[in-house]
């Protein structure tokens, strides 16, 4: 077979595996548009026959999904913003400032990586009892609000940036916070939003730590109402497809935006250890 021939056979693999991979998703936003009972007739069809509205409305009007839409929002971008900001302050100290115990400090920290969360789920709940902060937003935040993956990460990058530049800054007078943030912090946009993105999915999608901790239904996030919205509409397949669509667009949404950094950022992450 000529290069060429080859090819045209990788490429189509490629797009047939695509397509594959895309049809779940094509059919929940199809189903979501379907009238009651529609998504269940048979032979079954992709394309809506009259598209309609009708599971949005219920979800939005109804059922309230909008409340839940705000408190993973409001979660997700407070996750998002905090482990950024802190991981990259823990990441740029470890990775550029000298102090005793650097290394150890450093090396401990990273045996936290291999504690599975479930692990952790039950002293972390009676931890957040004592503080009062069960049912509550703040609930769910603070043990996000900086993680060991994080830290790992910028400390990676930290480590390419030359330590000219920065004695440089010192020489000219600047401080090590000024140093941070208008040297280091310019040049790692890249794997601050590799950092950014991966939190926000990670936590616009959590389920468990939130059903755990929130209590309230007024205070549920997406995947929880959605989880309870299924034990009370199991047979609604339209109502839940567009329970699902309202649940992805978001994530999607960011990850196309940050999609470009987020793949640099992780190539750039990588290059030295």
């Amino acid at each position: 077979m000529t290069r060429r021939g080859q090819s045209m056979v990788l490429h189509a693999v490629l797009i047939a595996g695509g397509l594959l991979t895309l049809f779940p998703l094509l059919w929940m936003l199809s189903a979501s548009f379907m009238s009651n009972g529609e998504s269940t007739t048979f032979p079954p069809h992709l394309v809506p026959h009259a598209a309609t509205l009708a599971q949005y409305r219920a979800l939005f009007l109804r059922l309230n999904i909008g409340r839940a839409f705000l408190s993973s929002t409001i979660v997700a971008a407070t996750v998002t913003v905090c482990s950024v900001l802190f991981g990259s302050m823990a990441g740029y100290a470890f990775a550029k400032l000298r102090f005793r115990g650097r290394e150890k400090s450093f090396g401990f920290l990273l045996t936290a990586i291999i504690v599975p969360p479930q692990v952790g789920m039950l002293p972390l709940f009676l931890l957040m009892k004592t503080l009062h902060l069960v049912n509550t937003y703040w609930g769910v935040i603070i043990p996000s609000m900086v993680t060991v993956f994080g830290i790992f990460l910028i400390r990676q990058f930290m480590l390419s940036v030359p330590q000219e530049l920065l004695e440089a800054a010192r020489i000219d007078g600047a401080g090590e916070f000024r140093i941070y943030w208008s040297v280091v912090m310019p040049l790692a946009r890249p794997i601050l939003a590799t950092l950014a993105t991966f939190m926000f999915m990670s936590t616009w999608n959590d389920f468990m730590w939130p059903l755990i901790i929130l209590s309230n239904q007024s205070h549920h996030t997406l995947p929880v109402a959605l989880a309870n919205l299924l034990g009370e509409h199991v047979l609604d397949v339209e109502l839940m497809m567009s329970g699902s669509v309202v649940t992805v667009l978001p994530v999607l949404i960011v990850f196309l935006i940050l999609q470009r950094y987020y793949i640099a950022g992780l190539m750039v992450g990588s290059v030295k250890g």
